[in-house]
């Protein structure tokens, strides 16, 4: 299970795959990373040679914001969303989808499990509330 940026990548996976396990690296930028390295995506990341961990690492470190850095930087976006007072910073702060996504139903990821308003159905209940 080799080590880069901070996180053990899967050693048993294709090195394309286990390279998105790294906070910032899809696909896309996966790929793309090991083509200008010259690394063979289908090697299994444990097949990696030292020599391959390092090249990879460096370019990853010299030419994307990943892992902590990325972490920081979105949240750092959030908080100052939030101190200017915008619409999306409210709805960050509420929990709230922020993309003009729909909340009448759905957006359970968001709003947390459904807390029921109103009246009691329960008989045992309405008598608790009662005494």
């Amino acid at each position: 299970m080799p080590r880069m940026m901070g996180v053990d990548v899967p050693g048993k996976k294709r090195i394309e795959y286990a390279l998105q396990y790294i906070h910032g690296i899809g696909p896309k930028r996966a790929s793309d990373v090991l083509k200008l390295c010259k690394v063979d995506p289908a090697k299994k990341a444990d097949d990696l040679t030292p020599d391959d961990i390092r090249v990879i690492t460096g370019f990853i470190q010299e030419h994307y914001r990943v892992e902590g850095d990325l972490r920081r930087e979105v949240s750092q976006n959030i908080r100052r969303l939030i101190s200017i007072g915008t619409y999306r910073g409210s709805r960050h702060k509420r929990g709230l989808p922020c993309r003009g996504q729909r909340t009448r139903t759905n957006a359970r990821t968001r709003k947390g499990s459904k807390k029921t308003v109103g009246a009691v159905r329960d008989k045992a209940a309405r008598q608790a509330m009662k005494s």
